[in-house]
């Protein structure tokens, strides 16, 4: 109840681009739910590390070596065989979990309907990771700005990620490449790293290729807009003015259907350049279209088990 009136008390005092409310909230809930029933009963390996005499799960013997606590002796083994062994047990460890999104200018086209998205999905991210007991920190990046929520746990502190992505201010040039080395530098360490962003970026694979050598595991969800992705439906034709969102620059183009269908074709491939860069190296991609609602989007993802949270 407590989580739900705080809901209703950050949506009020919010503003209109993204609403955090009560009904925000309980689909965030509902993910959590489905979430662990999908992972109940896995084994995640990528969380687990061997440590002796830490956790209740045994995973092996090493001989003993002078120095070693005496509890963990298998005084079985050295009943039987007159051999000293040390019981080793499997621990689960912190997943740190960090989400990237980015503000730049080319996400708030439409009125900043993708900017919008990526700011949701990254909420429920964040909260199903925060209920798991995972430590989730959060940037927000562009070429002007670099605004970083420090690492939290728990449940309760979905509200400083509400706060966090409502008023951190976005605009300003792409420069993935430049966010995701500076998100590199700062994490002492490496872990799940989320790169939400429309990727309009030649240089973003090369952030994201960057995280990968610094030892993270990085996700990228690419944000799409399906009427920027593909425009021949708007009904756009003749003379225009087209205008860099981010630059500024211009150009006046004739559009004829034949020039719609070349851009279409011409933003497929881009993407799927992304989608095979990213395969190729072990890089989980995700193609997130905004007409489909976040929390089917997060559904669909943990299904894939390309994201364990």
């Amino acid at each position: 109840m407590a989580l739900r009136q705080r809901a209703a008390t950050t949506a009020r005092a919010g503003d209109d681009d993204v609403v955090f409310d009560e009904a925000f909230l309980a689909k965030l809930e509902l993910l959590h739910v489905i979430a662990r029933r999908l992972f109940r009963g896995r084994q995640r390996a990528e969380r687990k590390t061997r440590k002796i005499g830490s956790g209740l799960e045994f995973a092996d013997h090493r001989e003993y070596s002078p120095g070693d606590d005496i509890r963990y002796i298998d005084w079985t083994a050295w009943i039987r065989l007159r051999h000293r062994l040390i019981r080793l047990y499997e621990e689960d460890e912190d997943l740190p979990i960090r989400i990237v999104v980015d503000v730049s200018d080319s996400m708030s086209t439409r009125g900043r309907a993708k900017l919008r998205y990526a700011r949701q999905v990254a909420a429920a991210l964040a909260y199903v990771g925060l209920a798991n007991l995972d430590r989730v920190g959060l940037s927000c990046i562009s070429g002007t700005t670099f605004e970083t929520l420090p690492a939290v746990r728990g449940k309760g502190r979905i509200f400083k990620v509400f706060d966090f992505l409502r008023t951190t201010k976005s605009g300003g040039a792409t420069d993935l490449r430049g966010g995701l080395s500076r998100v590199a530098a700062q994490s002492s360490q490496p872990g799940l790293t989320v790169v939400i962003s429309d990727f309009y970026d030649m240089q973003a694979f090369e952030g994201l290729n960057l995280l990968r050598f610094r030892r993270h595991d990085p996700v990228a969800i690419q944000v799409i807009d399906p009427i920027e992705a593909d425009p021949r439906g708007t009904g756009l034709r003749g003379d225009v003015m087209v205008v860099d969102c981010e630059g500024g620059s211009s150009r006046e183009v004739t559009v004829t259907a034949k020039t719609l269908d070349a851009f279409a074709a011409a933003h497929e491939k881009f993407c799927g350049a992304l989608e095979s860069s990213c395969r190729s190296r072990g890089i989980h991609y995700v193609r997130a279209n905004i007409d489909i609602p976040f929390d089917d989007l997060v559904l669909r993802m943990f299904r894939m088990g390309g994201i364990l949270l």
